[in-house]
């Protein structure tokens, strides 16, 4: 299949193809990864946080690798994907006495991100115990926080990137698709949201949501450098109502289409879920559609 010109949103022209054509020639005895990192370098092709797009440039090099357009040296070195071979997280002894009464005589609740802390392994743990889709490591920027209360964690909930593609969230912001792909960082996908299972306090799960709404900018600017100007989950309605995102001002933005981002049959092959919205900022709309 021939290349299509574009890669990740980045136009790739001839003069690409050939610039790198030489710079393959030009560094003959250089590793894959090294070539990435020449070109990253050369183009100046950097994420919002200043890094690297040492991943996308890699896969645009198998691209173009694959379609005939370079030839990349063979390769020299295959890590393992931990991702395939990951130990789940060890249990945790935590004290499990029920927890109940009104949300007034649980205060303070504190929230705390954990992510790239020494309390992110409890994080993990809990997940992997207590929530029925376990632990699952994110890929991409992500923060995870533990809730606490009375000396004692109560909840967890996980935010990451948002999927690039959600026809109805996509209506819902009303943005172009030049403005998405320039605008997708600014969105926060909640994957995860457990109250640990002897917690049974009225009300806690839609205050922890609204308490998270005014902090979970600042903590992903200070993380990754960016803002976040709109949040989304998927409810699953043959599991659960979502009542406590509802309670907490999140609005239904409409309907997945139960096919997955990397279909090809154009048929629902997994549940159709709800998808809720909620906007981190008054202007998100005005801050997403600028392309």
């Amino acid at each position: 299949m021939p290349f299509d010109g574009q890669y990740r949103g980045r136009v790739i022209t001839s003069e690409d193809i050939t610039f790198i054509r030489r710079l393959i020639a030009e560094n003959a005895n250089a590793s894959r990864r090294r070539l990435s990192a020449k070109l990253c370098e050369a183009w100046q092709w950097k994420q919002s946080n200043g890094a690297s797009c040492d991943m996308v440039c890699r896969g645009l090099l198998l691209k173009l690798h694959r379609t005939g357009e370079i030839e990349l040296p063979p390769v020299r070195f295959q890590p393992p994907n931990p991702l395939v071979r990951r130990t789940a997280p060890a249990p945790m002894l935590i004290d499990t006495t029920p927890t109940a009464g009104a949300l007034g005589a649980l205060r303070p609740i504190d929230l705390q991100q954990v992510r790239r802390t020494a309390d992110e392994p409890l994080f993990n743990s809990l997940m992997e115990q207590f929530h029925y889709l376990a632990y699952e490591q994110p890929v991409g920027e992500h923060l995870k926080y533990l809730v606490w209360a009375q000396g004692r964690p109560i909840a967890c909930v996980a935010w990451s990137s948002a999927p690039r593609h959600l026809g109805s969230r996509d209506r819902y912001i009303g943005w172009s698709a030049e403005a998405r792909r320039r605008n997708i960082r600014f969105l926060v996908y909640n994957t995860r949201f457990l109250i640990l299972p002897w917690v049974r306090v009225p009300h806690l799960a839609s205050h922890i949501l609204g308490r998270m709404s005014a902090v979970l900018s600042d903590d992903w600017q200070r993380m990754y450098h960016h803002p976040v100007y709109f949040a989304e989950t998927f409810i699953d309605p043959g599991r659960f109502r979502g009542t406590c995102y509802r309670a907490a001002n999140w609005v239904l933005l409409g309907l997945t289409t139960g096919r997955g981002k990397d279909d090809l049959t154009h048929r629902p092959n997994r549940p159709i879920k709800e998808v809720l919205g909620y906007p981190l900022t008054p202007s998100f709309r005005e801050l997403l559609t600028q392309a």
